[in-house]
């Protein structure tokens, strides 16, 4: 398979789950949260909070999703990849030091948001060199 379709179908992948994760969380916090065991009071103040940055992932998720259908924003998309999803993980390294592990959920999605942020960062890596040779 060659690099370039490679890269689109990273960069959907990735789009999609940060669309689809914060499309919920903007939506329906509440329920969201339960998949984890979390239950949430429904202060408009908290629910505030969570919906504002979950729209924002919503919206980066499409940006990166972009990268996907257009040649020219592949490094854009793939950069702003790597950066969203090394950050989640990065958040939650800092809280398992801090607060100790989650649940078995929050694990997963680590290792997911660890997975995405490579693949990520390998698209960019690709397409640089990609750039190079060309």
């Amino acid at each position: 398979m060659k690099l370039e379709l490679k890269s689109r179908l990273i960069l959907g992948m990735s789009g999609l789950t940060a669309f689809a994760i914060g499309l919920a969380i903007t939506l329906d916090p509440q329920s969201f949260y339960a998949n984890y065991g979390i239950v949430l009071s429904p202060q408009p103040n908290l629910m505030s909070e969570l919906r504002a940055p979950a729209a924002n992932l919503a919206v980066l998720g499409l940006i990166i999703l972009c990268g996907a259908c257009y040649q020219k924003l592949v490094q854009t998309s793939a950069l702003l990849g790597g950066t969203v999803f090394s950050a989640f993980a990065l958040g939650r390294t800092i809280s398992f030091v801090l607060d100790g592990l989650p649940s078995d959920g929050i694990l997963a999605a680590f290792a997911i948001e660890v997975f995405l942020a490579l693949l990520c960062m390998w698209v960019v890596g690709g397409n640089a060199k990609s750039a190079a040779s060309a």
